[in-house]
């Protein structure tokens, strides 16, 4: 009789997990207590997987020796509370599907970069011809991958959610890019436990690999001293200093992929110079995210070309500080996914022209103390979007003189033209949670999108 695994949630990781599974000779159950999309019902149907939707049947679950869990569904949940209760064994996609495959995995977790790091990161990896596949919480499931395992290398976005169930599984090079309080929801509300959940990434790792991190994070630097640290070590930083192993500027950067943490007498001879100058990634954040995927790139055997030219080259996620128009002088800039206060920051300086800022909706506690100084010398306007915009017009009130508020997008983006001047920028930066108004952060860069292009058209 065949083992069963149970999968709970039918979205990108459910449906792959299931699918390896099948392949790996399992009896495979897969519940949903939400409505399946088509397309993933499709693939259950024609591997002949068992399913459920609308509803989770603890009779059925419970007849796993495994649980392999989505991500978006909390510790809280009655059927986790259930399964741990029966006893069962709950892991993640990644942890599921790291037993099969023995290529290198590059893993890459932070509250903020983690995207761009890690499409970057896959980027300059095509770059250098290595057979790279790009996988985790980007949308693309590591499992279904596995399933015909036909790439040398890895390289997977991580969040604290999926790393939260993930026990043995090892990288070998591990990123953190930074780490700012976040989903704070999920940890009891004490970021000690977001701190942890992130520094899950290094667990396992022996000698033979290699952990990127921000020396410039406070919570990530102080974290380090409560850690047991076996791979070695490439700390980045913008600051010039001997004991890191990537720092510089947005027009210059230098990286050391030999650094060795525990020496002084590194050689300057393994320091590769990288011209960021044509880099198509702009900001303070971006060049923390390109020191970080360079050095990740450049142990994998990248070189300095390789990396130069997929700088110039890199095509950045949606939602993302993309340029969505330019019209009559004022740029428009989609940054929808920046859903936290430190998103936010980096994206405000990264402007350098007088910004109308979008902002608002679901606050998870937000402190805007910290954007303060850098409001009130680069945001000409601020136009709230959500549902409550109380908390952010109180916030800003002695900062900004103009504030407005509106409550859909149509609305929004006709506020923002309204008041736009040549050389201004109409910069969407919502440091809120979207389901307010949206169903999720990318639905609302779309309708953003959609709306300028609607709007702003002069032949419209």
């Amino acid at each position: 009789m065949k083992d069963r695994i149970s999968i709970l949630g039918a979205g990108e990781s459910g449906v792959g997990a299931a699918l390896l599974a099948k392949a790996k000779g399992f009896d495979v159950f897969v519940s949903d207590c939400g409505q399946i999309k088509e397309n993933y019902k499709q693939k259950l149907i024609s591997e002949e997987i068992p399913f459920e939707e609308n509803i989770h049947t603890p009779e059925l679950i419970f007849q796993a020796k495994e649980i392999v869990i989505s991500p978006g569904i909390p510790d809280k949940a009655d059927i986790v509370k259930a399964a741990k209760k029966n006893k069962i064994n709950i892991v993640s996609e990644i942890e599921f599907a790291g037993r099969y495959t023995k290529a290198k995995k590059i893993c890459i977790t932070g509250t903020n970069g983690k995207t761009t790091t890690t499409l970057l990161t896959h980027h300059l990896l095509k770059k250098a011809g290595i057979n790279a596949a790009l996988a985790g919480n980007v949308g693309n499931s590591f499992a279904e991958m596995v399933l015909e395992d036909k790439y040398d290398v890895y390289v997977l976005e991580l969040s604290s959610f999926q790393l939260d169930r993930m026990y043995n599984f090892k990288a070998d090079i591990a990123i953190i890019t930074n780490i700012t309080p976040d989903h704070l929801d999920r940890y009891d509300y004490k970021v000690e436990n977001y701190v942890r959940a992130k520094f899950r990434i290094i667990q396992n790792m022996d000698p033979n690999g290699v952990f990127i991190y921000n020396e410039d994070s406070p919570l990530l630097f102080d974290e380090l001293i409560n850690v047991d640290i076996d791979a070695r070590e490439l700390p980045f930083s913008i600051e010039e200093c001997t004991r890191v192993a990537a720092w510089g500027n947005e027009k210059m950067f230098y990286i050391n992929p030999r650094f060795d943490y525990t020496s002084d007498q590194n050689n300057t001879n393994d320091i590769i110079t990288i011209n960021h100058s044509k880099s198509t990634l702009k900001g303070k954040h971006n060049l923390y995210n390109a020191m970080a995927a360079s050095l990740a790139a450049a142990c994998m055997g990248a070189t300095k070309e390789q990396i130069e030219a997929g700088l110039r080259d890199f095509v950045n996620a949606p939602h993302r500080m993309e340029i969505v128009a330019q019209i009559n002088g004022v740029t428009y800039i989609n940054d929808s996914k920046a859903t936290n206060v430190d998103s936010a920051y980096y994206a405000l300086e990264a402007v350098h022209k007088p910004i109308i800022w979008i902002v608002g909706g679901v606050d998870k506690g937000n402190d805007y103390a910290q954007l303060m100084e850098l409001v009130k010398k680069r945001v000409k306007a601020i136009v709230c979007l959500g549902k409550d915009n109380a908390t952010v017009v109180n916030a800003f009130r002695g900062a900004v003189k103009n504030i407005y508020e509106t409550h859909d997008m149509a609305t929004c983006v006709q506020q923002c033209n309204e008041i736009a001047q040549d050389g201004d920028v109409v910069l969407l930066s919502p440091c809120c949670a979207s389901f307010d108004l949206f169903k999720n952060y990318e639905d609302r860069g779309e309708q953003f999108k959609k709306y300028v292009k609607l709007n702003c058209n002069p032949g419209n």
